[in-house]
């Protein structure tokens, strides 16, 4: 098992316990704990214990680890509605440069994740051209 750290990050200092957290739940992989800075409340984060700063750069044993954790931190949440949220880059919204998984409890319209959705008609053809594109990289 790959384990990588960087001492200068937040959330490797988490998991080696240099700053105390809310520990939800721990693996040999991953790590999850409540958002300090929650947009709901029970706002929780799932963490691999390898650091890596966007989702395509950790190894597959740590994705592997990370979704079965995040459900059951959704179970327990008790939401009938959530969002998972995962951000790669700082022009995606992402903050702490450690991939990580938010699992969001979504109880009304006020609280928790607020998306924009700004959806484009893109011409067949053109959508024809990306799919070849994508598909001939897969």
């Amino acid at each position: 098992m790959a384990t990588k750290s960087l001492a200068s990050c937040i959330f490797c200092k988490i998991i080696k316990g240099e700053i105390p957290s809310f520990k939800l739940v721990e693996t040999d992989l991953s790590y999850a704990f409540l958002d300090v800075g929650p947009i709901a409340m029970g706002h929780s984060m799932v963490i691999p214990k390898y650091h890596a700063a966007k989702m395509h750069e950790l190894p597959d044993e740590y994705l592997v680890d990370i979704l079965p954790i995040a459900k059951k931190i959704a179970l327990a949440q008790g939401a009938e509605n959530y969002n998972i949220l995962q951000n790669n880059g700082a022009l995606a919204h992402q903050v702490v440069q450690h991939a990580h998984f938010h699992v969001i409890p979504k109880p009304n319209e006020q609280e928790g994740l607020i998306v924009g959705w700004p959806a484009k008609e893109i011409p067949k053809d053109e959508l024809q051209k990306v799919y070849e594109e994508l598909k001939g990289k897969l």
